[in-house]
């Protein structure tokens, strides 16, 4: 059972995230503000983050960044609008992403791959960045 936190102010995508991960017994918190999603995660002890790349006016990739940041060793799931958005994901920090509309199989293989990750949080992203497709 892995603690996840969703940072997303958009119903639908929440709603394909809870039913993505729900059944799985893994425990899902719920996040809309952006500014304080690092520290909500440090706060809650979350195993990952999956966050929407629209979320709020701070966004999904400045989010990434933030936890970095703040030396969170969180991994970070990023949920993509376009797949032109990929090369920016990486850059952000994130482990792992997919694009909208995704399948429940590929968001937890995203889950896995982040939390997977081998990459320490203080070295600058992979310039090949993983990525997880439907």
């Amino acid at each position: 059972m892995s603690r996840v936190l969703i940072v997303t102010d958009d119903v639908r995508d929440r709603d394909q995230v809870h039913a993505a991960l729900s059944l799985r017994g893994n425990e899902l918190i719920d996040h809309e503000d952006p500014g304080s999603a690092a520290a909500r995660a440090a706060t809650e002890s979350v195993d990952v983050a999956v966050v929407d790349l629209q979320v709020g006016s701070m966004g999904g990739m400045a989010i990434a960044r933030d936890f970095r940041a703040h030396d969170e060793q969180i991994p970070v799931v990023l949920l993509l609008d376009r797949q032109a958005d990929t090369f920016l994901a990486g850059r952000s920090g994130a482990q792992a992403w997919v694009t909208k509309p995704f399948t429940a199989a590929a968001l937890r293989a995203a889950i896995s791959t982040a939390t997977r990750s081998e990459v320490a949080v203080t070295e600058p992203p992979s310039t090949s960045p993983r990525q997880v497709m439907r």
